[in-house]
């Protein structure tokens, strides 16, 4: 893949938000995930947009190419991407992966930039079953005590193992995916961890998602591990977004951005080319 240029915005607090810029057509803005960043997450995925999109790849604060800052709670994170946005200069479509759903469904209730928004299995925490939140939480401890022993590559595995099928898991052992995503860990634990304090509005309390009236899709996989858990969180935003609609990848995990790009970006196409046309 080789990269165009960097594209650069200043968030809310005076944060610089860069990331990178290549293809051609319709800005697409790319999002990463809660453990990813706008470098690796949609690596996969790149050779099957740039032909008809020019693919912007931000990454929030403290991760890829963007600036620090302490604060990383759920509003700073909708600042980053918001502005990001807004600095392209023409409508652009956006589109979010798990812990990103929240910030760009904020970007889309705030700003007349976002065109259309694309939603992989986002996570809504206060929609999760007790059972899962509890497996959640501890998943989570074990992430941060093995990462806290400098254990990055176990501190992956176990993230892993909560999020997807053994079959993903296996799948993923055979790319790169232990040594490149497990330098992405101490990025995800701290927006974990602010994420989990934070008690004001979010953005997607059902008023605040009231407020969105783009074209937004909630995509998820057919074989995802936690499927009750992100059909709940699908209902839920079509329940409370106008112009809404769910659609299931077949075959799909957690993962299908990195193991299943084509079938992935093939839904989104289609998405954005039908949300671009006239009523």
């Amino acid at each position: 893949m080789s990269h165009t240029r960097i594209h650069r915005a200043v968030s809310a607090d005076g944060t610089e938000i860069a990331g990178r810029v290549v293809g051609d057509g319709p800005a697409l803005v790319l999002v990463h995930g809660g453990i990813g960043d706008g470098d690796t997450a949609w690596d996969a995925m790149l050779p099957h947009l740039t032909d008809r999109f020019t693919c912007y790849l931000p990454s929030t604060r403290g991760r890829g190419l963007s600036a620090d800052d302490p604060d990383h709670s759920p509003p700073r994170l909708e600042d980053d991407v918001t502005a990001f946005v807004d600095s392209i200069g023409a409508p652009a479509q956006v589109v979010g992966w798990s812990g990103s759903g929240a910030w760009v469904l904020g970007a889309a209730a705030r700003s007349d930039a976002v065109a259309a928004v694309a939603v992989y299995e986002p996570t809504l925490i206060p929609v999760m079953a007790e059972a899962d939140l509890a497996e959640t939480l501890g998943t989570m401890q074990r992430v941060g005590a093995a990462a806290a022993d400098g254990r990055l590559v176990d501190a992956v595995h176990v993230f892993a193992s909560w999020i997807c099928t053994e079959e993903e898991t296996a799948a993923l052992t055979r790319t790169n995916f232990d040594d490149v995503w497990a330098a992405r860990v101490p990025a995800m634990l701290r927006f974990v961890q602010q994420d989990g304090s934070y008690q004001g509005p979010r953005s997607t309390d059902p008023q605040a998602l009231a407020r969105i009236t783009v074209p937004v899709l909630v995509l998820m996989g057919q074989r995802t591990r936690l499927g009750s858990f992100f059909r709940a969180a699908a209902e839920f935003i079509a329940r409370h977004v106008d112009d809404s609609q769910v659609w299931e990848l077949p075959g799909a995990g957690h993962f299908a951005p990195v193991l299943a790009p084509e079938s992935v970006a093939d839904e989104l196409i289609t998405f954005f080319e039908s949300a671009r046309q006239p009523a």
